[in-house]
């Protein structure tokens, strides 16, 4: 293996727990109209518009064009997005941390609205650990789109084989392999310390 220099973090659902679902379902009693409603109205494929720089603003306004009955719901995507942080995972920050205190660099790649990862860096310090973060709202690109990995690599002069990508998106994790970057799938909290021991970072 190659000597990991570097590493790049996601955000959502590898720093912190992501779940939209939380904010409908004291409005949304009945479990299949829950159901339908998260699988119809409040998709990933409409949400990741937001991801690529649509403002959220707008994307309500589209949304409930299309869905006039649900438009007081589909306006706390908007008004409630805080809430759908439902926690942080700590394990990733402890790791965040050993990572600065051993000088490994450290950056983020995250699918994240722009306007809405500046609230959100305000309110979550743990941020301020990575030396720098791309977020695809600013970038007008979005994970797995090549160009996104080529635009980190190329920003801070990082080279494929000697970096770490962990990411929870399978799609994510195989779009940078085939970039040659060192990846672990991020899918158990309690994994990922031990990985980064294995690559010699901690």
């Amino acid at each position: 293996m190659s000597e990991i220099t570097a590493v790049i973090f996601d955000v959502g659902n590898v720093m912190v727990r992501w779940e939209p679902r939380v904010i409908f379902e004291p409005h949304l009693k009945d479990s299949a109209e829950l159901d339908w409603f998260m699988d119809q109205v409040i998709t990933m494929d409409w949400h990741k518009h937001h991801d690529a720089g649509l403002s959220f603003a707008e994307g309500v306004k589209n949304r409930s064009a299309e869905f006039p009955d649900y438009a007081h719901l589909i306006s706390l995507f908007d008004s409630q997005w805080d809430d759908t942080i439902t926690g942080v995972i700590t394990e990733t920050i402890d790791c965040m941390k050993a990572l600065k205190e051993a000088g490994i660099p450290m950056f983020g790649l995250t699918n994240f609205n722009g306007p809405k990862f500046q609230e959100f860096r305000k309110k979550y310090d743990f941020i301020d650990l990575l030396d720098d973060v791309v977020v695809s709202g600013d970038e007008k690109l979005i994970k797995p789109d090549p160009a996104i990995y080529d635009l980190i690599l190329n920003r801070f002069n990082l080279i494929p084989e000697q970096t770490l990508f962990i990411d929870d998106s399978l799609d994510n994790i195989k779009a940078a392999e085939a970039k040659e970057i060192k990846t672990h799938h991020f899918t158990d909290p309690q994994k990922l310390w031990p990985d980064l021991k294995r690559c010699g970072l901690l």
